[in-house]
Order: C-alpha cells, then structure tokens, then sequence
C-alpha cells in the first residue's frame, strides 16, 4: 500500500471554531488487523482504500454515551451513504465476541469491527484518560445523565454472558475521514467521553446527506 500523507487532527477550540492540533499517519496502521463478529481479520487499510470511508472510534461497548452516540449513528439510512460512495466504519476496542450484543442494543447497521490489542488507538496517538474543559459544549448525541448512564452500564456488564470491561475503561475514541487511497481529510480524537465529534459535521464533511436527529414531532406548516 502506498505511503498516505500527514494530516492535522482538528479540533473545536471555545469559540466553536475549528484548530490544527497533531499530526495523523496512516501509513503506520494500515496494516494492523481488524476483527468482524467472526473474529475474522482484515488489514485497517482496507476500509479506506477503495472509497471514502467515515470511521469511528468508540471508547468501549459499555460505555453508555458510546451507546448513545452508535444509536444516533445507526439512524444514517444506507441509501444516503450509497448516494455519496460513502462507507461508515465503527472501530471498538473488545473482543470480537461483543460485537453482535452491541449491534442487537444499538440496531446499528452498518460495518463494524474491533481492535482488542488497540493497537491503531494507540499508534495514531488517541488519549487514554480524560480531558474536560469548562467551555466545552455538551455532545448532542448523550441523552443520558452520567448517574444514569453508569447504572446502567453496569447493568449490562452483570448481564453479559462474558463479564468484563469490553474494552480498557480508560481509552478514549475519535473519528477519521480517509480515503479513497491513504488520504485523511480530517481528523478529531476525543478529549473524554463526551466529546464525540457531531455526526452531522461528519456527514457534511464527507458529502452525506445529513440527519434530523431530533426525537421532537415536526410541526408542517401548510
């Protein structure tokens, strides 16, 4: 595969504005494995190779605004990502044995993988632990108090057939949009766990038509 270029994360600063932050090489995880919910692994390269791909990173399957984003995420119809030649790429961090679980409580459709060693988290540089800002604007995708959103993450963790974290509790997420080819467009790694980067803002970037996320009735004028 050929060597992609150097890019810029981009990150939103108080004024909601967009700033250069660090440097992303794909070339260095290209050729990491993912695992589907076969345990099937493929190179990371090729999500991106053939097409623009939008790929997200969530910080662990029990993480509940993990859950409530991938929620969010699934309500992109297919057709739109098909229109725009666009794939949509979930990344999470457990065994491949979570995947299925995880799909059947988000109803999220579309393709999806792990990376249970983190070894493309870590080697493209995304925080473990977390950063909070006073100014930093609440994620619009979290419906969920963090009382009520660790209760029941616990509770799902006692319910699963195989106990564990399903991934490190500290590892933090982000989101790429690369290719067709080893070209990364953008970048943005999460500070903590309420800093996922606004769907819609991803969609825009990567030419997808975007989403009413709005659980409010529409009112139609006539």
């Amino acid at each position: 595969m050929a060597t992609g270029p150097v890019t810029q994360q981009i990150v939103r600063n108080q004024q909601g504005t967009q700033k250069p932050q660090a440097n992303v090489h794909l070339s260095d995880v290209e050729d990491c494995l993912v695992y589907d919910r076969y345990g099937n692994g493929i190179p990371f390269g090729r999500l991106y190779q053939d097409k623009t791909s939008i790929i997200v990173f969530v910080k662990n399957f029990l993480c509940y605004t993990c859950k409530e984003y991938v929620e969010d995420l699934a309500k992109i119809p297919k057709k739109s990502l098909l229109s725009a030649d666009v794939r949509l790429v979930l990344i999470g961090q457990s065994s491949h044995c979570h995947i299925e679980p995880f799909c059947e409580l988000t109803r999220y459709p579309h393709e999806i993988y792990v990376d249970p060693e983190r070894k493309i988290y870590t080697t493209l540089g995304m925080r473990r632990g977390e950063a909070f800002a006073e100014s930093a604007s609440p994620s619009p995708h979290v419906r969920s108090s963090m009382l009520r959103g660790t209760v029941g993450s616990l509770w799902r963790a006692m319910r699963s057939p195989a106990f564990d974290f399903q991934g490190d509790p500290l590892q933090q997420g982000g989101a790429i949009i690369a290719g067709p080819g080893s070209e990364v467009n953008f970048a943005h790694f999460d500070m903590n766990r309420l800093d996922h980067m606004p769907i819609n803002w991803l969609l825009q970037l990567a030419g997808v038509e975007t989403v009413d996320f709005s659980d409010q009735p529409k009112i139609i004028h006539v």
